[in-house]
């Protein structure tokens, strides 16, 4: 059986938004709404420099780098021509309104990576707890 950790409601991330998860070891995730109230996790690192995409614009299937502006895709970490690389993608579900992050991923999955270079020092809050790092879509 397959466990899943509730990191927050759909609503609790802006459209055209991000959150980012703490991990006690190697960089945040982020945690993407589009438009459509999809939602999707990468690690919060861009393949090219290492910017914070949970500071990115969002647009359909894709958030915007604030560094470079490379677009990444976010349902699978990849940049789109005629840029290359990819971010770590995590595994994310949603029941119930409740966005779920397998606790697997986020304990092992990209934790040797290193953390992003630009960005805002940011509030870093635990897994499960209200101090999620809320990102509001840009012009909010």
């Amino acid at each position: 059986m397959n466990e899943w950790t509730v990191i927050c409601r759909v609503e609790d991330i802006p459209v055209l938004g991000s959150r980012r998860v703490a991990r006690p070891r190697g960089v945040d995730v982020a945690v993407f709404r589009n438009a459509e109230d999809q939602v999707f996790a990468l690690l919060d690192r861009c393949p090219h420099k290492g910017g914070p995409l949970s500071q990115g614009i969002v647009f359909g299937t894709s958030v915007a780098c604030p560094l470079h502006n490379w677009t990444i895709g976010l349902d699978d970490g990849c940049a789109r021509a005629p840029d290359e690389g990819c971010t770590p993608r995590f595994a994310c579900k949603v029941e119930g309104g409740q966005v779920m992050l397998s606790p697997v991923e986020l304990a092992t999955h990209a934790v040797d990576l290193a953390p992003p270079t630009a960005g805002p020092c940011a509030s870093r809050g635990a897994v499960g707890d209200a101090t999620f790092d809320v990102q509001a879509p840009h012009g909010a």
